[in-house]
C-alpha cells in the first residue's frame, strides 16, 4: 500500500498548492523558548489533553452501543434528534461547534476568545461530536479532534499569559500544540501528530513542545484507556481485529529466551583430522549422542553427534572400484572437507523461538550467532530447552 499512498499524497499536495498556493494552513510566530518554565505549561497541556481524550473516548464508547440497542423505529429518529440537539447548541450561543470549525481554530490561534469561552467550545464540541457520531450521522473524527485540541491549547495559553505574563509563548503555538496533543492521545497516533503539526504550520521551532506534550498525553491515554477508540468501535460491531499495538505488547518468546551457554565440544573446520582427533580426545568419554560443534572457514557451523565425528576420523576410505578398504584416513585431511557442504541454519538471538523447531529434525543442537559478527557464537538451543521454555510461559 505504501507506493499507492505516496503517489496519492503527492498528487493531492500538487493539486492543492496549484489552487491555494504554498502558504501553511495555520500561521504562528516562531517559538522561542526563552524561559525553560514554558515547557511546564506545555506539559500541563499534555496532561489536560490526555484527560480530555479519555472523556471523549468514554462518552463515545458509552453512547454509541446504548443507541444501537434501541428498537429499530427509534434508531430511525436518532440522526434527526442528534441534528436537532446540535442545531440548538449552535443556535443558542455556540455556532462555532458547527461543521469542521477551521475558522474557529484560526480565531482561537489569534486570541479572539477568552479562556472560559475556549473551554466551553471544547466541551460542547465533544458533546456535539459524540451525539453526531453515535447516532449514525455521517461525520468523522479528524476535524473535531483538531478543534477540541486547539481550544484546549488556546485556553492553556490564555491562562499562562494571564498568570505568567513574562513567558513568551504565543496563544497560537499552544493551540497548535493542543491539536497535536489530542490527535496523539485520542487517535493513538503520536508520531503522525508531530508531523501533522509541523506540516500544517511549516514551523519547525515548535517541535520540542509538541513532542513533550504529545508524549505525556499519549502515555496518560494509554494508561487510563488501554483499548484505542477505533478498536472499541470494531468490538462493538462484532469484529476482533489484531492490532499492531497488541502485537508489539505480546510477550513473544525469542531464541535468546531458551539459549544456553556452549557446553559441548567445539572443533575448527580448518583443522586436520589428526588435530581434530586430538582435540576431541581432550573432552574425555562422552555419550555417542553428544553434539559436537564444528566452525567452518566460511563462517557457518556444522553440528554432528560424537559418534558421527569419530566415524569421520577413523573410517577408512573405500576404493570405488574394488569396494575394499584400500586407503586409510589421511591424518592431514581437512575436517570440514569430510563433513560435506551442508551447514546449520543461521539463527540470531532475536528471532522467534518457534523458528528453531523445524530444524531439530536434522540437527540435534542449533548454534545461535551474533548479527553483527558473522559466525560469532552466542550460545546454543536444543529441542529439550525450547520445549521447557514454552512450558514455563
Amino acid at each position: 500500500m505504501l507506493g499507492s499512498i505516496v503517489l496519492s499524497a503527492i498528487s493531492a499536495v500538487v493539486v492543492a498548492r496549484w489552487f491555494w498556493g504554498v502558504e501553511p494552513l495555520f500561521r504562528i510566530p516562531a517559538v522561542n523558548l526563552v524561559d525553560p518554565r514554558e515547557l511546564l505549561a506545555y506539559a500541563v497541556l499534555g496532561v489536560i489533553g490526555g484527560i480530555a481524550s479519555l472523556i471523549f473516548t468514554k462518552a463515545l464508547g458509552w453512547l454509541r452501543p446504548m443507541l444501537r440497542r434501541q428498537p429499530a423505529r427509534w434508531q430511525l429518529l436518532q440522526p434527526a434528534t442528534a441534528g436537532f440537539l446540535i442545531g440548538c447548541i449552535g443556535y443558542f450561543g455556540l455556532p462555532q461547534v458547527m461543521g469542521a470549525g477551521y475558522e474557529a481554530i484560526d480565531q482561537a490561534m489569534h486570541a479572539q476568545f477568552a479562556w472560559k469561552m475556549l473551554l466551553l467550545l471544547a466541551a460542547f464540541k465533544i458533546i456535539a461530536t459524540t451525539l453526531s457520531f453515535s447516532s449514525g450521522t455521517p461525520g468523522g473524527m479528524f476535524a473535531p479532534t483538531l478543534f477540541i485540541g486547539a481550544m484546549l491549547g488556546a485556553s492553556v495559553g490564555s491562562l499562562e499569559h494571564h498568570f505568567f505574563p513574562l513567558l513568551t509563548g504565543s496563544i497560537g503555538s499552544y493551540a497548535l500544540v493542543g491539536m497535536g496533543v489530542l490527535f496523539a492521545a485520542f487517535l493513538r497516533a503520536p508520531l503522525t501528530s508531530v508531523f501533522m503539526v509541523l506540516e500544517v504550520s511549516q514551523n519547525y521551532s515548535i517541535v520540542l513542545p509538541v513532542i513533550l506534550a504529545n508524549t505525556i498525553a499519549y502515555l496518560i491515554s494509554r494508561t487510563l484507556q488501554p483499548v484505542p477508540i477505533f478498536e472499541i468501535f470494531t468490538h462493538q460491531d462484532g469484529l476482533d481485529l489484531p492490532s499492531m499495538e497488541e502485537q508489539r505488547e505480546e510477550s513473544n518468546l525469542h531464541l535468546e529466551d531458551a539459549m544456553q551457554p556452549v557446553a559441548v565440544p567445539v572443533l575448527q573446520g580448518s583443522e586436520t583430522v589428526a588435530a581434530a582427533a586430538a582435540a576431541l580426545a581432550q573432552y574425555g568419554d562422552s555419550n555417542d549422542a553428544t553434539p559436537v560443534l564444528v566452525h567452518c572457514t566460511d563462517g557457518f557451523w556444522y553440528v554432528a553427534t560424537w559418534r558421527e565425528i569419530e566415524s569421520l576420523l577413523v573410517a577408512p576410505v573405500l576404493d570405488p572400484i574394488s569396494a575394499t578398504e584400500a586407503t586409510p584416513v589421511d591424518p592431514n585431511a581437512i575436517l570440514q572437507d569430510r563433513l560435506g557442504p551442508e551447514r546449520t541454519p543461521v539463527l540470531f538471538p532475536d528471532l522467534p523461538l518457534a523458528s528453531a523447531l523445524p530444524h531439530f529434525r536434522r540437527w540435534p543442537l542449533l548454534p545461535i550467532t551474533n548479527r553483527a559478527m558473522r559466525g560469532a557464537l552466542e550460545g546454543t538451543v536444543s529441542l529439550d530447552g525450547v520445549l521447557k521454555r514454552y512450558q514455563q510461559r
